[in-house]
């Protein structure tokens, strides 16, 4: 089998590995030595630092340590920025700026197809500028993955998989061609062709390295990817976090990343999970726990002998979930256990050999069976692993944990309560409503917490053989005893990789999730980014037409309002095992302990505890049925592709013919009319507000990836270009195309905007008029009247996925600042990579608290000249009403402010180029 170094790392470029005698650091360059004789490679080593810091460094810090060793060119990384690494005890605490340069870079098809678009376009703008347009290409390894482009379309059918596949391939072929061109078009581009299984499973059993070798030199793997979950490769002791598509663009193009040196928070496992209680369940548990503390921009370094305890699945689940708990990464060491799993995956002994020898080496391995040297945290958590129960998080936030026998309580209860995260506001009157209604000609019916839709999905879960093997015997149980899913519930198995497929075979146990529903549809993300596909017609009439509060169930990391499924207000996060159960109640609206699932063949009562698996009864099928063959025979097609993507004719052009009919793929405005020379600042005059928002509006609301509405401006440009209403798509998978995703923006059908005062949905009010208009209508208004516009918001704006047309969008309408509390840590970043100014209220003050109504026009006091400006400094905004308060600006260092400077990160990036 070839190995991911034999495909990808020759990719690797200079200067890894070809170190001039000049070298910063040559003195710690140091050969380590493989035990059956030569040696592995070189290496810069911790340990001939003689620096007594290094030992108390927490290990995800002695990774940055690494890197900006080896990186040091006095130019792009500094000996300055060595030391101030090493110093992490004290220098973390005053928001100190570093660079990092990752190792590699991960796409996947709904950022990935845009980051191709804009290095197509970056191209033409060198041209345009009179320069070579084929210096526009990745200088480190890119890793895409095509995963995102499963719909559930097709389920409950043995040929699902086959028939999703067939009808993605026909509506995607256009966007599948361009990402082909793509992987010819630009060097160290490594295409993982759609169908071979979600991005950060792949990255986990097939693409992560650990540590690289490259021209004789050995340093560790590191990623920044362009989805938020790219954390889960944490759980494999590799550095890894979410990046906005913007930035990622950047790093492919060798610009170090630059970031505020973090604190890290040291979480301590204790103990063992109790017998019923999943990963799930713990992931969960931290998200609400470490939600609590508050890690934003910081890592979480986990660490004591409940650690020992976790399989390298459980670790990745826990890392995986990193963006809900709002860590920058979640980290678990290397450790025995993590050498294990790589041998599982078909990583060769001597590859697993020479990754243990350089981490005990550079100190970056944990061995438990050795005493462990005291490290310094920034803030220290613990947890026993045995205090965890069974618990599901929603109705529409991930950290919003409700213990299993609690639920039925609270689901009463957001019934009753006001519309809210926790609330739906039904009249009591109301609560107990049926709605009747014929599925394929049987009676059926809905109630409030009705389950509409089941889905086996996500990385978070589906690379975890613990939870999907438990899925499956809960089904083998149920089946065995006669219940039975209730046909309109749409039942979903999408796992992260071909392997799944293969040990539930090997298992015996698929026939059984079949026999509920949950036939394999695909391999990639589907229903927790929002790839649902349909309901059924009567269902949805019955959910419509009754005003039915349905719930969606999944094992997804996702639940925020309009994300899974417009239809579904209630969407709840669980194990698989759980998401089979639900399916099985039918509703959300139970109490397992107390109230039976279902009524068996026997005319009994079935209970939950009747059909769970025990913890031994999971370890026993997982010990027998995921063997590390699977591994190789599942990634060895990578390479090869599937015939429908090797049948996709491209050309061989280094420039892309951009077809101005296209709704897919589409040149974006961003370089038009360019300059070789920085535009400086801009002001901020006389703004009107367009959207005035309360806490929490996630990159849902601001770009969703759903499901395009039929009454929306996209769809009314979709419609004005000659398609059908079943040939809309998703915005996700419009995102090679600007023209769609600016009519996207702010497109989510649960958006409340403080404009409307109480009314939901995707519209605004037109200040000047006071017109009601779409939010695309309207932002038309404003540019073509020559009127800035600014966004007033809460706390954790642009939380969720990091979604880089999140700042595109906002930017093509025309907004030139977000002023809020707080921001999601990915989302300020692509604001200021889009030229858009994020601005944060003083602690204790808000648009609320300051007596703005959105109504005001607002200017912005930064001077005008950027050397003037300094990272972090305070901006007055004043008002036409007369008010005038203090914001921070933002541009949290030097690098953003040059960013700020071009008009954005891409076309700084031009111009430095442009200069060479």
């Amino acid at each position: 089998m070839p190995t991911c170094s034999d495909l990808v790392d020759n990719r690797l470029m200079a200067p890894q590995g070809q170190y001039a005698s000049e070298h910063a650091f040559k003195a710690i360059l140091t050969s380590l030595p493989n035990p059956i004789g030569g040696e592995f490679g070189k290496f810069f080593s911790l340990s001939a630092l003689n620096d007594p810091r290094i030992d108390r460094l927490p290990y995800s810090i002695r990774i940055l340590v690494e890197s900006a060793i080896r990186n040091c060119d006095n130019f792009q990384v500094t000996k300055d920025d060595v030391e101030k690494i090493i110093d992490w005890e004290n220098t973390s605490p005053e928001q100190v700026e570093i660079p990092f340069k990752p190792a590699r870079v991960l796409l996947h098809d709904y950022t990935g197809v845009p980051a191709v678009v804009d290095l197509a376009s970056m191209r033409d703008a060198m041209k345009n500028l009179g320069d070579d347009p084929n210096k526009i290409n990745p200088l480190v390894p890119v890793d895409f993955v095509v995963d995102h482009s499963v719909q559930v379309n097709v389920t409950r059918s043995e040929n699902a998989v086959q028939a999703n596949t067939e009808l993605e391939f026909q509506r995607y072929k256009e966007r599948f061609a361009f990402i082909k061109w793509g992987s010819s078009a630009f060097k160290n581009m490594l295409v993982v062709p759609p169908g071979s299984g979600i991005l950060h499973q792949v990255n986990l059993e097939y693409l992560a390295r650990v540590v690289f070798e490259k021209d004789g030199l050995l340093f560790p793997d590191s990623v920044v990817g362009t989805d938020s979950h790219t954390t889960m490769i944490d759980g494999l002791g590799i550095a890894g976090w979410g990046v906005g598509g913007i930035e990622a663009e950047a790093a492919m193009l060798g610009q170090p990343l630059s970031m505020v040196l973090p604190g890290v928070v040291g979480f301590r496992l204790l103990g063992k999970l109790q017998d019923g209680v999943t990963a799930t369940d713990l992931v969960l548990t931290l998200t609400q726990v470490l939600r609590k503390h508050g890690v934003v921009g910081k890592f979480v370094e986990f660490y004591g002998e409940g650690v020992a305890e976790l399989s390298l699945a459980d670790r990745a689940t826990i890392a995986n979930m990193a963006p809900e708990y709002g860590a920058t990464m979640g980290f678990f060491p290397v450790d025995h256990i993590t050498l294990q799993y790589l041998k599982l995956t078909g990583r060769s002994d001597e590859t697993v050999s020479m990754i243990e020898a350089y981490l005990r080496e550079n100190k970056m391995f944990v061995d438990y069976n050795q005493p462990q040297q005291e490290r310094a945290y920034t803030a220290y958590l613990q947890l026993d692993l045995a205090g965890v129960e069974p618990c599901i998080s929603g109705p529409k936030r991930p950290h919003d944990r409700v213990p299993l026998k609690e639920m039925k309580a609270d689901w009463q209860a957001c019934l009753d309560n006001k519309l809210g995260f926790k609330g739906f506001a039904v009249p009591k009157k109301e609560q107990n409503k049926v709605a009747k209604f014929t599925f394929q000609g049987q009676p059926a019916e809905l109630k409030h917490g009705s389950v509409v839709i089941a889905a086996i999905t996500s990385c978070t879960n589906t690379s975890n053989p613990s939870v999907v093997l438990g899925a499956a015997l809960v089904a083998k149980k149920a089946s065995e005893l006669g219940l039975e899913v209730k046909p309109w519930v749409k039942t979903s198995l999408a796992p992260g990789s071909g392997v799944v497929t293969k040990y539930l075979l090997k298992s015996g146990l698929q026939k059984y999730l079949n026999q509920q529903g949950f036939n394999i549809v695909g391999y990639g993300c589907t229903t927790c980014i929002g790839n649902s596909g349909e309901l059924d017609d009567s269902v949805a009439s019955a959910i419509s037409e009754n005003d039915i509060v349905a719930a969606a169930v999944l094992s997804g990391n996702r639940n925020f309002e309009g994300r899974v499924h417009p239809l579904t207000r209630a969407n709840y996060l669980a194990s698989p095992p759980l998401v089979v159960a639900y399916a099985l109640a039918g509703t959300v609206d139970i109490d397992f302990e107390k109230e039976p699932i279902g009524t068996g063949k026997d005319g009994e009562s079935v209970y939950l505890r009747d059909i769970w698996p025990s913890n031994e009864e999971i370890a026993e099928v997982v010990q027998s049925s995921v063997l590390p063959d699977m591994f190789k025979s599942a990634y060895l097609t990578i390479r090869d592709g599937n015939p429908m993507w090797n049948q996709l004719d491209v050309p061989t052009s280094t420039l892309y013919s951009w077809d101005p009919n296209s709704t897919y793929i589409h040149e974006p405005p961003y370089f038009k009319d360019m300059t070789a020379e920085p535009p400086g600042p801009y002001e901020v005059k006389d703004a009107y507000c367009l959207l005035n928002f309360g806490d929490s509006i996630t990159t849902d609301h601001i770009s969703p990836a759903g499901s395009i509405h039929k009454d929306s401006p996209a769809a009314k440009f979709l419609l004005e270009r000659g398609l059908d209403r079943r040939d809309f798509n998703t915005y996700g998978s419009r995102r090679g195309n600007d023209e769609v995703m600016e009519r996207g923006a702010f497109a989510n059908i649960r958006l409340v905007n403080k404009l409307l005062k109480g009314e939901v949905g995707p519209k605004t009010i037109h200040i000047p008029t006071g017109d009601k208009l779409n939010i695309y209508d309207a932002a038309m208004r404003y540019k073509a009247a020559k009127q800035d516009t600014i966004i007033l918001a809460g706390s954790d704006y642009g939380s969720g996925s990091s979604r880089d047309w999140a700042a595109k969008g906002p930017m093509l309408l025309g907004v030139k600042a977000v002023i809020a509390k707080s921001f999601e840590r990915i989302h300020r970043s692509n604001l200021v990579g889009m030229g858009i100014i994020p601005l944060c209220f003083k602690p204790g003050e808000d648009a609320d608290t300051l007596g703005l109504t959105g109504l005001e026009r607002y200017t912005i006091h930064l001077p005008s000249k950027i050397r003037e400006i300094r990272p972090g400094q305070d901006a007055t905004i004043t008002t036409d009403t007369g008010k005038s308060f203090t914001c921070t600006a933002r541009f949290d260092t030097k690098v953003e402010l040059a960013y700020f400077n071009h008009g954005g990160i891409l076309p700084f990036v031009i111009r430095n180029l442009n200069k060479k």
